[in-house]
């Protein structure tokens, strides 16, 4: 009889489990809609980049270039229409004359009477042969401004003889 009692003890704590079991797998009852805010965004909005720098030059029609930034501007009427793109003056042993200058003449396909360099598209504006030109922009000008070769056909095209450079310490 003892047997009985313990298998009818079994059985009813078997038919506990399982209903506890099955309980437990039937979905919880759905949760009131939340009335709070969804919480703010962790992605960052991107910063826009910062303007570019505005000539540090008066002049309103010709060329601007600044020693110090290492930048060149085309301007007309007040409005930069070219720029700024970097550039490479001379170094201390043989600096770009700071002042206000006039393109005195031009030379499309020129060679250094000095120093025997190509100086394409060249745009002389000061004594000595001091000139825009194509050059490199890793190494200092004998006292010229460096400019790559698609910004030096620009200014080469952009400046007149008799136009206004200016070039800023």
């Amino acid at each position: 009889m003892r047997a009985k009692t313990y298998a009818a003890g079994l059985l009813t704590a078997v038919a506990v489990t399982g209903c506890s079991a099955q309980a437990a797998t039937e979905p919880p009852p759905p949760a009131p809609p939340s009335s709070l805010p969804a919480p703010p965004s962790t992605t960052p909005s991107p910063t826009p980049p910062p303007p570019p720098p505005s000539p540090p030059c008066s002049v309103k029609t010709g060329a601007c270039a600044s020693l110090s930034l290492r930048l060149a501007w085309l301007l007309k009427d007040g409005a930069v229409v070219h720029g700024p793109v970097p550039m490479e003056p001379g170094d201390a042993a043989q600096p770009t004359p700071a002042g206000t200058f006039r393109v005195a003449w031009k030379d499309k396909v020129h060679t250094s009477s000095e120093y025997g360099d190509p100086m394409p598209n060249s745009v002389f504006f000061a004594a000595g042969g001091i000139a825009f030109h194509a050059g490199p922009l890793d190494q200092p000008s004998h006292g010229c401004i460096h400019l790559t070769d698609a910004d030096s056909t620009v200014f080469f095209n952009g400046l007149p003889v008799g136009a206004e450079v200016q070039v800023a310490a």
